[in-house]
């Protein structure tokens, strides 16, 4: 985990919390996922470059399913962008930064 992206759980993504962090970039993942952990390094090239824009965080859904349970998580990688504590866009499978980093920008 880099320094910008915040390992997540439960909690950091209920509404409330999502509402106080204004923009934020969730992704759902796994230990043992092999396209999550082709996605996890693109992640952090883009918190790291699109720092100060809006947050960026991980959540391991094995230890917490709750959460992608709310959310109706139901194949990882899953990312949701989250603004003012609603899903804005939600990107499924494995894509390249290009594709992720357009899907930011449309919605900030």
């Amino acid at each position: 985990m880099s320094e910008y992206v915040k390992e997540l759980n439960t909690q950091d993504v209920s509404e409330q919390n999502l509402k106080e962090a204004g923009t934020m970039f969730v992704d759902f993942w796994a230990p043992w996922c092999g396209p999550c952990r082709m996605v996890g390094p693109v992640v952090e090239q883009l918190a790291e470059e699109m720092a100060g824009k809006l947050s960026f965080g991980k959540i391991n859904i094995d230890e917490n399913a709750d959460a992608a349970m709310r959310y109706g998580v139901v194949s990882i990688p899953t990312m949701i962008l989250f603004k003012d504590g609603k899903e804005v866009e939600r990107i499924v499978g494995a894509r390249n930064k290009s594709y992720l980093s357009q899907a930011i920008e449309r919605n900030l």
